[in-house]
């Protein structure tokens, strides 16, 4: 009896060993834990210290700058860039008025050395615009109507009748007068020198003159609703405008501006 209990003992305490050595940590698992621990608190903690190391911005700052100057230098290539295309139009303007010079030296060394000038193309060695010859018409009518205004008053007597003459054949005449200024400028006759000749200015004048007597003394007739008042007018401003415009005429010829010269060679 007393060897069965002993037994019944021995295995007992053999059981609660076994239940406690399952239930709490080992010496061995709690040391490897720790290591564990340990090492990953120092990896985190050498992280953190290298972020704040000076090493590391400088690195850092490096690279910002880096970003910042490619920035830059996009920028100004960009600018250069757009420089060059300027510079290329530039220096195509350029050539091209090179060219233009070099002709036009070339053409000057030729009359200057003696070349002969070909035959005188229609309307003589130069052409008037059209703006010269509207320039003229309004110019002209400006002064002959004054001349209008004056005789008009001075055979009616009367201001509103005098306007009324002048303005009801202002524009017409104006409009006329540069219709003919465009035909003689297809003529060719009395023009040399780089101008008109006083034969031509002469029969402009004369031709001018004879279409205006008609229109001044249709107008002054219906007007003033006297045909010897309008006569008067019409014949007064005959005289009197004939030689003002011949004169007109003299001083255009000795204008330059609105003449395209027409000259050719022949070598």
């Amino acid at each position: 009896m007393a060897l069965f209990r002993l037994i019944t003992l021995l295995a007992a305490f053999g059981i609660g060993a076994n239940a406690f050595s399952s239930t709490a940590p080992s010496a061995t698992s709690v040391g490897i834990r720790t290591v564990s621990q340990r090492r990953s608190n120092l990896f985190r903690s050498s992280i953190v210290s290298e972020r704040r190391s000076p090493t590391f911005m400088v690195s850092a700052s490096l690279d910002s700058e880096n970003s910042s100057n490619d920035a830059v230098l996009r920028q100004i290539d960009s600018k250069i860039s757009a420089f060059n295309k300027k510079k290329k139009q530039a220096m195509k303007t350029l050539d091209e008025a090179e060219a233009s010079l070099q002709q036009l030296e070339s053409k000057k060394q030729e009359y200057i050395a003696g070349s002969q000038l070909a035959d005188t193309p229609d309307g003589g060695n130069f052409s008037e615009t059209a703006v010269r010859s509207a320039v003229k018409a309004m110019c002209w009518r400006l002064i002959a109507g004054s001349v209008t205004f004056v005789t008009s008053l001075r055979f009616s007597g009367s201001i509103t009748t005098a306007l009324s003459i002048v303005g009801s054949d202002f524009f017409s005449k104006a409009f006329t007068m540069f219709i003919g200024e465009r035909l003689m400028n297809k003529s060719s006759a009395g023009r040399k020198a780089g101008g008109d000749n006083a034969a031509r200015s002469l029969a402009k004048a004369l031709i001018w003159r004879l279409f205006a007597i008609c229109n001044t003394l249709t107008m002054a007739f219906f007007v003033a609703k006297d045909l010897s008042m309008a006569s008067k007018i019409a014949g007064s401003d005959a005289i009197f405008k004939t030689a003002l415009m011949f004169f007109y005429e003299r001083a255009w010829a000795k204008i330059d501006w609105g003449k395209e010269y027409l000259i050719e060679f022949s070598i």
